[in-house]
């Protein structure tokens, strides 16, 4: 044990342990202990000083703008050259596919009429690019992590609540408002109803794999965004189909194949999911983290060309409608850029009233404006068929999902001072 005394001395230096600062048999000096010690006074003013200081610093850092990783801008963050450009390369398939339409009309109906089993309006072409687009995506959901929310749920929840109660329901208000009445003159009835499906089907399928680039550009919480699509892709395999039909028969005078519609989200949502789940589990075990990432980085490719394959058959299976009704595009693109917008900034807005953090605030901004239009996309063809209106406007969704996105990470890392950096969720 060592003593302490009130007076300075000098001698051999002891530290607080009873252990010497050198080798010695003579026993630990007690002036050397209190060397450095002062006076209670001493110590009580300069505590004083050093808790004054620490007020000063603290003020000056609520005073001056956020820093850090919520407050500073992040680095300049790059997209690799297909995520830059995708609207282009999109526009390239669109040319590909729709110049194979009109000059291979009887290979492209071919290709039209492969389906799994009659009358299940499934095409297998477009359904297997859509499994080796979906599966890498589908490996990269740790449902693991969706345990760790329980400490920050509010992100979640927000998101949670625009993508299932306010999204789809705002697009079919939009829609029909636009569609039925606006638009009606040009597009007339039975297309108005088509594209109005089209667009709800759309907006039911709240983003999976497209959010991550989003969430990477706006500095996001990559754990966080993962929970969200975690829990978003589980919430999708019991509500899409309900709120799809719901919202489509009684928005407009078309009728829903639920069955139809069930055989969609088994194929493009549960085989997937499932298949992704389980190699995730098995790669992982048996090979260990730093292998699989490796593997989803050779999987990369393979989702590129399975995007834009997909892309350029549909653009082939809707060469004419596409050709007959190229000034459709532009009005279909109206509503689903007003509710990306609106959802967006809904979500954003909502985050900052309940001052959740802007790396789980932007993330969650963009999963409420982007959509799954892969799913959308298939499960459209699986409703309605590939040459229908239905198709063309999930399609219209893709066309425009890059440039809007991109436009809403701008908005967000413009905002970022709005969300300070003691922000907790």
């Amino acid at each position: 044990m060592t003593l302490s005394y009130p007076f300075r001395g000098s001698g051999h230096k002891a530290d607080r342990g009873g252990k010497t600062g050198k080798s010695t048999n003579l026993p630990p000096n007690p002036l050397d202990e209190c060397r450095d010690r002062k006076p209670a006074g001493r110590i009580r003013r300069e505590g004083t000083g050093r808790m004054n200081e620490e007020t000063r610093l603290a003020r000056s850092v609520e005073a001056a703008p956020p820093s850090g990783r919520e407050g500073e801008a992040p680095a300049a963050k790059r997209l690799n050259v297909f995520e830059r450009y995708l609207s282009l390369w999109v526009a390239l398939c669109m040319g590909a596919g729709i110049f194979a339409g009109k000059m291979f009309p009887a290979a492209v109906d071919t290709l039209r009429k492969l389906e799994f089993g009659k009358a299940s309006q499934i095409n297998i072409p477009i359904a297997v690019l859509i499994w080796l687009m979906i599966y890498p995506m589908m490996l990269k959901v740790d449902f693991t992590s969706v345990l760790g929310v329980r400490k920050r749920p509010k992100g979640l929840i927000v998101t949670l609540i625009v993508n299932w109660l306010v999204k789809p329901f705002s697009m079919a208000l939009f829609g029909y408002l636009f569609f039925k009445h606006l638009f009606l003159p040009w597009i007339g009835p039975e297309l108005a109803d088509q594209y109005l499906a089209g667009t709800i089907i759309l907006a039911a399928a709240p983003c999976t794999a497209m959010v991550f680039v989003w969430s990477y550009l706006t500095d996001g919480d990559p754990a966080y965004t993962l929970v969200q699509v975690s829990v978003n892709d589980l919430i999708m395999l019991v509500l899409f189909a309900p709120i799809v039909t719901f919202l489509v028969r009684g928005a407009s005078s078309l009728t829903v194949p639920f069955m139809v519609l069930v055989y969609a989200v088994v194929f493009f949502i549960v085989i997937p999911l499932a298949a992704g789940v389980a190699s995730r589990t098995w790669l992982i075990r048996t090979k260990g983290n730093e292998w699989f990432e490796r593997f989803l980085s050779v999987l990369h490719p393979v989702t590129v060309v399975a995007l834009l394959a997909t892309l350029a058959c549909i653009f082939a299976f809707q060469a004419d409608n596409i050709t007959a009704r190229s000034f459709h595009i532009l009005l279909i693109a109206v509503p689903i850029l007003i509710q990306v917008y609106f959802n967006s900034s809904l979500t954003y807005g909502l985050m900052k009233w309940l001052k959740v953090p802007h790396s789980v605030a932007a993330p969650g901004a963009l999963i409420g404006a982007s959509n799954f239009f892969e799913l959308a996309v298939a499960t459209a063809i699986a409703l309605y068929g590939p040459g229908s209106g239905a198709a063309l406007a999930t399609v219209v969704g893709v066309l425009v999902e890059v440039p809007v996105m991109l436009s809403v990470c701008s908005a967000c890392n413009r905002t970022r001072h709005w969300f300070p950096s003691g922000a907790v969720d």
